[in-house]
């Protein structure tokens, strides 16, 4: 999934590894020699672009050529650097100043001092077994980091040699009702050959007793499984497709979770000739799933799903559908997005009704495109949840959309703006801009868990605080009113801006 790029400590030893997550990848309009196009790897998870480029180094920028000499050994932590006096201002345990990045975190609803955070988690490339999915967990409502580690490989079963991989970042996190079981999924690939191998999605199941007490490593440093006993690769493919993109709610019952399916193809421009949504429904134990689910229908390149369970115990699911990726020549202008949705008919059925259009989003972040005084990834990623009103679901998508966009790419002033529906997706009312002037993108939207109110609360970035160069990052937050979609006021959760 994309998500902001955030270095949070950075070593002087390997400043070179923490420009990875910082610098945009150019894109690519051929493949050439059978190298995986750039404009691919711009699509996938950042983890996925970092192990290929250590492993592949002769078709990384110049300046990553040096982490094809990463040494495995064990991540190490350091627990004086998870002690609360010592760990104000970064939400890890690393002591290689190596970086996490496109962050997930679950909260518990009726206890918030439980709170577990997936990062994408650079140790990766030392880890002795390539996992790259770390998480961290607090007791103290995020004040420190009790816990913290790798998420383990997971195996492929369902495939011609199954075997063994590791977890490959892209993490997304949940802690369901009751607050007595956590859940993490992340990607599952062959670190050295993400593409030419068979992968997966992984979801790992843990409690937080076992969370607050486990040895994250073992005593020959590697990953402990212990952590996280129920896991399963839910999601399984051969070589000829790559999964990414996961996300993952669980609620009414059941794990659902959503990923994009990516068609490899060495001969198309882009590394790929088709991408569609798919999920799987598990029970809780992950012992029992669907087989995929075909959510999208007919469209070619299709992003960002978003599945959640509203409180009528039906999932909703939401995603983009791109024009002007495969066939730019039909979208002079630039890339468009829309995105669309599809509810399930009954609780617990995994059966989906017709696809609807929630908006077309005529000037969206595009892929490869760039704000107008950053120069890190971005693009725009819809979200949605559902609260009761009235007695029936009303569907709620977030989504932020450039005001201006300059060459097809580059945007300025991007707004948040937010839609609605009580009628399944059939219809939806006109957009409600949520921001408040400046640059504002990547938006977040969330119920109430509890499902004791029907309250909704937004976040996204922002960098109007920066007036003189709409460079450095906030973060606001926001109530919405359920009943008109109007916000209610923004407040700013962080205390300086931060530079990008």
């Amino acid at each position: 999934m994309v998500r902001p790029f955030h270095a949070w400590r950075l070593g002087a030893a390997l400043l070179a590894l923490a420009a990875l997550v910082i610098v945009a990848v150019p894109a690519a309009t051929a493949v050439e020699g059978g190298k995986v196009p750039e404009a691919f790897l711009e699509h996938l998870s950042q983890s996925v672009s970092a192990n290929y480029w250590a492993r592949h180094p002769a078709e990384a920028p110049t300046r990553f050529a040096q982490l094809s000499g990463s040494q495995k050994q064990p991540p190490a932590r350091n627990v004086n650097s998870c002690t609360s006096n010592a760990n104000k201002d970064v939400f890890n345990c690393d002591i290689f100043g190596l970086p996490q990045n496109e962050e997930s975190v679950g909260v518990c609803a009726s206890n918030d001092n439980f709170v577990l955070e997936g990062t994408n988690d650079y140790r990766g490339l030392i880890d002795p077994e390539g996992n790259f999915t770390g998480w961290e967990w607090s007791t103290d409502g995020g004040h420190s980091v009790r816990n913290e580690g790798l998420l383990p490989p997971v195996t492929l079963t369902k495939i011609a040699s199954p075997h063994q991989v590791p977890s490959g970042g892209d993490p997304v996190d949940f802690i369901p009702a009751g607050c007595d079981s956590v859940y993490a999924a992340s990607l599952a690939y062959d670190p050295n050959d993400p593409f030419g191998q068979p992968n997966g999605l992984g979801i790992y199941k843990s409690t937080p007793e076992i969370l607050s007490t486990c040895q994250p490593f073992t005593d020959l440093g590697f990953t402990n499984p212990a952590c996280w006993p129920v896991r399963s690769a839910v999601a399984q493919t051969e070589a000829s497709d790559f999964i990414d993109k996961p996300w993952m709610f669980v609620g009414g019952g059941y794990v659902w979770a959503t990923y994009s399916d990516f068609v490899n193809d060495s001969n198309a421009p882009l590394g790929y000739s088709s991408v569609s949504i798919k999920a799987v429904r598990c029970t809780l134990d992950l012992q029992t799933c669907t087989e995929p689910i075909q959510i999208s229908t007919v469209d070619q390149d299709v992003q960002f799903s978003d599945v959640t369970v509203g409180a009528d115990g039906r999932a909703y699911i939401t995603w983009a559908r791109i024009d002007g990726e495969l066939n730019p020549g039909q979208f002079p202008q630039g890339q468009v997005f829309t995105i669309k949705v599809r509810v399930e008919t009954a609780p617990g059925s995994a059966s989906f009704g017709p696809e609807h259009v929630v908006q077309v989003v005529s000037n969206p972040l595009p892929f490869g495109g760039l704000l107008h005084a950053n120069d890190f990834r971005i693009a725009t990623v819809p979200k949605s949840d559902v609260v009761m009103v009235d007695g029936h679901p009303r569907i709620f998508v977030v989504y932020d959309e450039c005001r201006v966009r300059l060459l097809g790419s580059i945007c300025e002033d991007p707004q948040i703006k937010l839609t609605y529906s009580d009628d399944d997706g059939a219809t939806w009312s006109p957009p409600i801009v949520q921001s408040n002037g400046g640059d504002n993108y990547f938006p977040s939207i969330s119920a109430d868990r509890s499902n004791t109110t029907n309250n909704i609360a937004e976040t996204w970035f922002t960098n109007s605080y920066d007036l003189g160069f709409s460079n450095q990052e906030d973060v606001v937050a926001t109530s919405v009113n359920p009943l008109t979609g109007q916000p209610r006021g923004l407040k700013r959760l962080t205390s300086s801006s931060n530079e990008t």
